[in-house]
């Protein structure tokens, strides 16, 4: 099955609708990334750590993965997937085009 994607337009009125399950966040950028901006509720485990930290994952859950532009996010849910989790969606363009799109306040970097 091909990677799922969302755009952050489709991701913003996902987690503006209370009658949909809120999928979790994963972001998958560095600490000091996160520092300057990140989507609120979002768990931080860099990429780097996901081989090692992937337990603290639950593989039934669906996640959106998040990074700065969704290259690394990309390449984290194509591993996660291989890993047995099912529920992996990139999300298209990262902060910086939700940054764009849905939050203009968003500092960017």
């Amino acid at each position: 099955m091909p990677m799922q994607h969302i755009s952050p337009s489709d991701l913003n009125s996902w987690l503006q609708d209370t009658s949909r399950v809120a999928p979790q966040l994963l972001d998958v950028r560095e600490p000091w990334e996160v520092a300057l901006c990140q989507i609120a509720g979002s768990q931080n485990i860099p990429m780097n750590h996901i081989p090692s930290e992937q337990t603290r994952l639950d593989p039934d859950a669906t996640y959106v993965v998040i990074c700065h532009h969704g290259v690394r996010s990309y390449q984290v849910a194509g591993f996660l997937e291989r890993q047995g989790f099912e529920n992996m969606i990139n999300l298209d363009g990262g902060v910086a085009a939700w940054a764009d799109v849905v939050d203009p306040s968003m500092a960017r970097y």
